[in-house]
């Protein structure tokens, strides 16, 4: 069995970062292998990515060291199955609200006794058979990593009860609770600080890792110093934009300063 390297420094408590991917080019998941980062979210939710373009940049992460993570659009235990299938351990779904969302995920995710993951030697996963088939079907729980969205008021409610699922991580996703806090948009509002504050400090308590995404350096080190393990900076198209404008702002003043 492959050791999954996430949830390993997780369990050591050691914190991760890595970026959203929207662009199915393999080059990108290259670039934040070379730049340093230990994850890289492929992101099939919010994005043009298909199982087959997610299939070859997880190829290129474990060619360049990096870790592949992929959010699937939904909850969706055939989704699920499929992203598996091409090799991904590391897998987060969206829009968890329910004890009941929860434990169809670990259903979706693992084998038995944990749980019904449709079984099948003939796949990515599982080497195209050259693992032995017990082998495969008897560690495969070990390696899979599972990360839960919670995004509104009705996941936070219901978080004591999610947290007595088998779900590796809570991911608090800060724009969909600012929705749901009525202040859309506000990552940074007090309504939501404070029930992500609240939620980080139960999850600790329940010993689940907690992820969440951020857009700064300030915010991801004020996150992990409130307890949070799993940080996603930002996404690839807004950070290759962000450096576009930085460069043309600068380029631009330039212009001005020799007229």
């Amino acid at each position: 069995m492959k050791v999954n390297k996430i949830k390993q420094a997780l369990k050591e408590g050691k914190t991760v970062y890595g970026p959203f991917c929207k662009i199915s080019d393999p080059t990108m998941v290259e670039l934040a292998a070379l730049a340093g980062f230990d994850f890289i979210i492929i992101d099939m939710e919010h994005g043009p990515i298909s199982v087959e373009s997610a299939q070859n940049m997880v190829r290129t992460a474990e060619a360049r060291g990096i870790i592949p993570v992929v959010r699937v659009t939904e909850n969706n235990e055939t989704l699920i199955l499929r992203t598996l299938d091409i090799g991904v351990r590391s897998i987060q779904v969206p829009q968890i609200s329910t004890k009941l969302d929860a434990q169809s995920v670990v259903n979706a995710t693992m084998f038995h006794p944990k749980g019904e993951r449709g079984m099948c030697r003939y796949v990515r996963a599982a080497d195209y058979t050259n693992i032995d088939k017990v082998d495969h079907f008897g560690t495969a729980n070990e390696g899979v990593i599972s990360i839960v969205h919670i995004e509104g008021l009705e996941g936070i409610k219901n978080l004591p009860e999610i947290l007595d699922t088998d779900v590796d991580v809570i991911f608090l996703g800060p724009y969909d609770l600012s929705q749901s806090c009525g202040v859309p948009g506000q990552v940074n509002h007090e309504k939501v600080v404070n029930k992500m504050q609240e939620a980080v400090t139960l999850a600790k308590s329940k010993g689940k890792a907690v992820g969440t995404f951020v857009e700064s350096v300030h915010s991801a080190k004020k996150w992990e110093e409130i307890g949070v393990q799993y940080i996603s900076y930002s996404v690839d198209v807004g950070l290759v934009l962000n450096t576009y404008k930085s460069i043309i702002s600068g380029l631009k003043e330039k212009e001005l300063v020799r007229v």
